[in-house]
């Protein structure tokens, strides 16, 4: 594992503030995936819900949390600052949505063909191919009624920026379009650029958008904004820098994944680039761009942000 290095901004109750927010973000999850039910789509519904229920770490609605925490110290009226909980509440499930999606649609037989995620069988094995596809099609849609909802609870311009900022980060310019340079650069020598590039989109689009969807419902300084989309940027790098080391040198039971997939399947990565070493410093090095963007915010705590990205880096949640 790689450990972050020991930064006194960083004191803080990880686990106390984790267990708090995920305290709201589950029931979150479990109470809208079950709104609007019919009976006649449970053929739908279950693997929609064992897509996203009971499995993943909710990183991405967690740095949400901690985004609109950062920019919190802004409110100027306490009804206000309720409601732009709730609208980043929403935006991180959003998130959390479109990954979700995202890894039912990757591991069908046609893109990486994998069968177990999260330490249970993917969903195409348990409920056949279409079932997969159309279950991550209704999540794709379900995640942007998820920060559009009806109620009056998301003034109209937030959710236009909510929306417009998901969209681009699951999109051709960002995950998808990531996807789609992955699958084409299978058995090909990328240069680090390149890599990069490939990496920022698959992975890193989403967990930046985390953050600055986060950051969105609040009313930080343009200045600050800028800095955490920065760290939101260092940080998706760095998640997939670390992923690309558990790759080779944890077991399936530890991932809950399939271990060593990209190397049989002759997939570029930081590893094979770099070699061990040279990723890990790599990781580390992103970790301190992320840290020092922090810093540069000038907000007056960002210690859940700070606390998340030493996360990334040694994976121990």
């Amino acid at each position: 594992m790689l450990k972050a290095p020991t930064v006194p901004e960083m004191t803080f109750d990880l686990r106390g503030w984790t267990a708090n927010c995920l305290a709201l973000i589950e029931p979150a999850l479990e109470r809208w995936l079950a709104e609007g039910i019919a009976p006649s789509l449970e053929s739908l519904n279950e693997p929609m819900r064992y897509a996203v229920l009971d499995g993943g770490k909710r990183l991405r609605p967690l740095l949400a949390l901690a985004a609109r925490a950062a920019v919190a110290s802004h409110d100027t009226d306490p009804a206000a600052g309720k409601s732009l909980d709730a609208a980043a509440l929403r935006a991180g499930c959003a998130v959390e949505l479109i990954h979700a999606y995202s890894l039912v649609h990757d591991d069908m037989p046609c893109m990486d063909n994998d069968v177990l995620r999260r330490g249970k069988p993917t969903v195409h094995v348990k409920f056949g191919e279409a079932g997969a596809l159309l279950a991550g099609d209704a999540l794709q849609a379900l995640a942007f009624e998820w920060v559009t909802p009806t109620d009056g609870s998301i003034a109209p311009a937030l959710q236009a920026g909510l929306c417009a900022r998901l969209s681009r980060a699951a999109g051709r310019g960002g995950m998808a379009g990531g996807q789609a340079i992955d699958l084409a650069s299978v058995g090909l020598a990328l240069d680090e650029s390149a890599l990069r590039h490939m990496h920022s989109l698959k992975t890193g689009a989403l967990l930046q958008a985390s953050v600055a969807m986060g950051a969105a419902c609040g009313n930080a300084p343009a200045p600050a904004l800028q800095s955490l989309e920065a760290y939101g940027a260092a940080l998706g790098l760095a998640f997939q820098v670390v992923d690309d080391i558990l790759d080779v040198t944890a077991d399936s039971a530890t991932l809950g994944k399939t271990a060593g997939k990209d190397a049989a399947s002759d997939k570029p990565t930081y590893v094979s680039l770099l070699g061990l070493d040279g990723a890990r410093a790599r990781a580390r090095q992103l970790h301190g761009a992320a840290t020092a963007a922090l810093q540069q915010s000038k907000l007056p705590d960002t210690r859940a942000l700070a606390a998340l990205a030493g996360l990334v880096m040694d994976r121990s949640f």
